[in-house]
């Protein structure tokens, strides 16, 4: 059976955009379950979302706070292929990896799979990608949305992956330097100043 964050999360737009204050549409969703958000924080779901949630949870029809954004037409990014200087800042924004090319390479959008959350606009330090608008039949169409969900999903379970190889690597690290020192200081010294300038930001 589904939980009803589940069943507030399947009205949700997933354009995983955060304009809700949320980090994508199912914190949000499971934030309203709790009691802890209202209905009305979402933008793109615009009204029409607003007054299928207020169904949902027997609530009041609210109006779309206007501190969390604007109900405007759906768009999907392009980027503009000539000016793009490869710095990747986009593929790191893309909530749905929607964005594909490497760094100091062009970049560009696979429109299938865009959701239109407009993360990567701020991001990109040239201002070379465009807003354009989506075709009425993608929006809230059932496989698009579930699509976007899945590669949203799909995408935190990798960077949590990476998050916890890198904590992993350096606490082998760590453990290897420990071992060191008690055999040796100098060379303990050097594995610290090693372990220094490899450290992620």
């Amino acid at each position: 059976m589904e939980t009803l964050a589940e069943r507030i999360d399947a009205i949700l737009p997933q354009t995983q955009c955060e304009q809700c204050g949320f980090h994508g549409c199912r914190p949000y969703a499971e934030a309203i379950a709790a009691g802890e958000a209202p209905i009305n924080r979402c933008p793109p779901g615009g009204a029409a979302g607003i007054a299928r949630l207020a169904d949902l949870l027997g609530q009041p029809v609210l109006p779309l706070d206007p501190a969390h954004g604007v109900e405007k037409p759906r768009t999907l990014a392009r980027i503009v292929e000539a000016d793009c200087i490869g710095c990747t800042k986009c593929i790191q924004a893309c909530p749905v990896d929607a964005i594909v090319g490497a760094a100091k390479l062009m970049h560009t959008v696979l429109v299938d799979d865009c959701t239109g959350c407009e993360l990567c606009v701020p991001a990109c330090p040239v201002d070379c990608i465009m807003l354009e608008p989506m075709p009425l039949a993608w929006v809230d169409h059932p496989e698009r949305t579930n699509a976007a969900r899945r590669h949203f999903q799909r995408r935190e379970a990798r960077l949590e992956g990476e998050r916890l190889a890198h904590e992993a690597e350096l606490a082998a690290r760590k453990a290897a330097l420990d071992v060191t020192s008690q055999a040796n200081p100098v060379l303990a010294a050097l594995a610290r100043a090693r372990m220094k300038s490899n450290k992620s930001p």
